[in-house]
């Protein structure tokens, strides 16, 4: 059973009424994602120096979706492409939500080993992981339960894909994975899980993104931002303001590092990042108005 038929028997948490937003807001779609968290911090902030203002929901992959296609949330700068196809797919097909831009090209996102699982075991592909079997104790680490990463695996297992029938997924939270990994590797043990970049494990670890031979993994080439389908024509400023955003995989790397290793708050992220770089910020705003209808652009100094 694909992911796209699971928002349907989802329920949404409480808080969620439906049109309860007004023209000068948007509501934001959140998993705990570092970067995902940054940018709409600096969307908030941004936005309200406009005279705006934003509410961000933290939903699942599938409930932020279905939010999406019922009207009860705005928009997301999360859609991870095409690995999140599973759970879009019917939606976009319906025209219920729609691709408004792509803001980061190059994303990665697979499952992935150290280096040194490489160099001393000889994994490289998904293909030689049933023969290495006891080494990663039959097991591959994800992230939270309903991700399409998460489905993906559990889909080889089930279909028994590469020889991983007798595997198992351990689903947990992303820092509970990425706490596991650090354990690990600290002990130079075998370890696969699941991997993405922009992400600062890519600067702590050396790690090695496993070939799919057989092309049951759809990769992520791009994260786009998606709004439900009455957003831009009801919200025409903020719409254009989120469509223009666009950001470099460094530089989502380095918000990551920060928020996770650094421990800085967003909210000091985001304002030290603004000010930093208004011009960026500027051309985020070319044709946008304030709430007061005035250009978008002055409000950044």
């Amino acid at each position: 059973m694909v992911l796209a038929a699971l928002p349907a028997a989802c329920a949404l948490p409480q808080g969620f009424q439906d049109n309860d937003s007004t023209e000068d807001e948007v509501r934001l779609v959140q998993q705990p994602w570092e970067d995902l968290i940054v940018e709409n911090e600096i969307v908030s902030q941004v936005l309200s120096r406009l005279g705006y203002r934003a509410r961000v929901h933290e939903l699942s992959v599938p409930l932020g979706a279905q939010a999406l296609a019922n009207g009860q949330a705005d928009a997301y700068l999360g859609n991870w492409w095409p690995s999140q196809r599973p759970v879009y797919q019917q939606y976009l097909r319906e025209g219920r939500i729609e691709v408004a831009s792509t803001m980061v090209t190059g994303a990665q996102y697979a499952p992935v080993v150290p280096d040194y699982v490489v160099r001393e075991h000889g994994v490289r592909s998904l293909a030689d992981l049933a023969e290495k079997a006891h080494l990663f104790d039959h097991e591959i680490l994800g992230i939270e339960p309903g991700t399409p990463g998460n489905q993906y695996i559990l889909d080889a297992i089930r279909d028994d894909s590469y020889g991983l029938g007798d595997w198992s997924l351990v689903q947990s939270s992303t820092a509970a994975m990425l706490s596991e990994v650090e354990r690990r590797t600290s002990e130079r043990k075998p370890v696969v899980f699941l991997g993405w970049s922009p992400h600062w494990m890519n600067v702590e670890w050396n790690l090695h993104y496993l070939d799919d031979p057989q092309g049951i993994w759809p990769g992520s080439g791009e994260i786009r931002v998606v709004f439900n389908e009455d957003f831009a024509e009801k919200n025409p400023d903020i719409a254009k303001f989120l469509s223009q955003i666009r950001i470099d995989r460094d530089t989502a790397s380095d918000w990551i590092h920060r928020l996770s290793k650094e421990k800085v708050p967003a909210k000091q992220i985001a304002h030290e990042w603004i000010r930093a770089h208004p011009d960026e910020v500027r051309t985020w705003l070319r044709g946008v108005r304030t709430a007061d209808g005035e250009p978008a652009s002055a409000a950044i100094p």
